[in-house]
Order: structure tokens, then C-alpha cells, then sequence
């Protein structure tokens, strides 16, 4: 990944321009490197419910650059501002934090982020010197801040967190969101209404506020149901879904009865 690169996908994500990624939770470069290699805009690790720690996302990291193609998020384990600098001096383009309930939490996953005076962040850009920056200035215009909106706080509260000096765009946990509007499971339908009404809202106090709305979706299809809604950003399943799906159907293809 070059530094035009991550300078283009920031510009991109802050002007509210459409821009479709994907979901990696395997600790598996060589795969992550072909992924990121199809199109996609960006390719987001998940270090909160996948399976990789820091050197899976270091790894992870570095085979998305190898594709000059795609730039690399991570979604953080904590709004905590080791878990959250020590994914962009892996070299993370950009960060999602997950159970932002308030404006509060948006603030202090702003900080983390950004160096000094906008931030706290701890100077030390072991990779990410390589790509972005190594000048704070520079680091800190390049450096994408997304609070997840997944929590009945959270979705209470987003009109105030979408304000927050800094942040650069919320993004959507359609699980937890589900739950969070009285859902007994992630995707219960008994809530549709309430899950739709609040999709809805979300986009619209994101687009009040002039920053990004992202949406994690289980499909393409779905992906571009949600960009056509008003999200400017979505992101498609995950490897580990995909591996299944694929290798589900070709074991119903080759043992499939006339």
C-alpha cells in the first residue's frame, strides 16, 4: 500500500463517496493477500471476535499492502488506546471501535487515534512510518476514526456521537444492533420494523452530521441494498463464512441424487 493510497481511501471514506470491503476473521495471510487483491476498497481485520491476535494482524496487514489495491482497517478488541495504537502502528489505515455508547467514547477513540494536540496517541510508528507519516501532522490526517453503533446507548446517543470532533464515521454491528432494538438473536425478525427504523436513523444522522456511515452485511446483494439506502460504505461477510458457503456447496454438488 502506498501513502496515496491510504491518503485517497480517507478522502474517499470523509466525502462521503461509496466504497464496498470485506471481512477477514482468519489468521491466514496468503488468503488475505488474494482477497485483497479482487477490488475491494479496503479489507477490515477483525481483532474483537476473530480469530487472530497481534501478529495475525500484522500479518494481516502487510499481505493487504501486498496488493497495492486495497487499503487495511482493523477493528479494535476495546476502545482502549493501547489495543488502538498498536493497530495503526502495525500499519492500519484506519480503526473500527467497537460499543461506542456516547459521545464520550467516540471522544476518547478520537484520542487514541490521533496525535498530539488532536490526540494521545503514543509516538512510536514501528510500520505504519512506512506508509503514513512518520510525521504526526501528516498521520493524523490520514488516520480514519469509525464508532460502531451496536448498543441501545449507542443508537440513543448517535445524533451526539456522529458530532464528535474527529470522528470520521460510525459504522453499523447489524447483530448486535438487532439486539440492542429488543431482538431475542442476532437477525430476529420479529424486529425488522425496529431494526429498519433504526438503520434509517442512523444514516440520517450520519449524513446530518457530514461524516461516513458503514454497514457490516451478510451478502453482496445486501451490501447494495444498504448503499442504495444511504450508506456510503459497506462491508461483505467474512473468509470464514465464504470458505463454508463454497465448500458446503460443492459437497451438495458432488453427492447430490438424481
Amino acid at each position: 500500500m502506498t501513502s496515496e493510497l491510504a491518503t485517497e481511501f480517507a478522502r474517499k471514506i470523509r466525502a462521503r463517496e461509496q466504497a464496498v470491503g470485506y471481512w477477514a476473521v482468519l489468521d491466514a495471510p496468503v488468503a488475505t493477500e488474494r482477497i485483497g487483491r479482487l477490488g475491494y476498497d479496503y479489507v477490515t481485520l477483525d481483532a474483537q471476535h476473530g480469530l487472530l491476535g497481534y501478529s495475525g494482524v500484522l500479518n494481516g496487514l502487510m499481505a493487504i499492502d501486498a496488493g497495492h489495491t486495497a487499503v487495511g482497517l482493523v477493528r479494535v478488541e476495546a476502545n482502549d488506546f493501547t489495543a488502538i495504537g498498536k493497530a495503526l502502528d502495525a500499519g492500519a489505515v484506519g480503526v473500527i471501535v467497537p460499543l461506542i455508547n456516547n459521545a464520550e467514547d467516540a471522544a476518547a477513540a478520537v484520542a487514541a487515534a490521533k496525535y498530539p494536540p488532536m490526540g494521545g496517541r503514543s509516538y512510536g510508528p514501528m510500520r505504519s512510518a512506512l506508509r503514513i507519516g512518520p510525521k504526526p501532522a501528516d498521520a493524523n490526517g490520514t488516520t480514519l476514526v469509525l464508532a460502531m453503533i451496536e448498543t441501545p446507548e449507542g443508537l440513543a446517543n448517535v445524533k451526539e456521537i456522529c458530532a464528535t470532533p474527529g470522528l470520521d464515521a460510525i459504522y453499523v454491528g447489524p447483530s448486535d444492533l438487532t439486539i440492542a432494538v429488543g431482538g431475542a438473536f442476532p437477525g430476529d425478525p420479529q424486529v425488522e420494523a425496529e431494526f429498519n427504523a433504526a438503520l434509517e436513523a442512523i444514516a440520517e444522522a450520519a449524513a446530518s452530521a457530514g461524516i461516513a456511515a458503514g454497514i457490516h452485511t451478510a451478502a453482496g446483494s445486501v451490501a447494495a441494498q444498504r448503499l442504495a439506502q444511504g450508506y456510503t460504505f459497506a462491508t461483505i461477510a467474512s473468509d470464514l463464512t465464504h470458505l463454508e458457503q463454497i465448500a458446503k456447496s460443492h459437497l451438495d454438488a458432488a453427492t447430490k441424487k438424481d
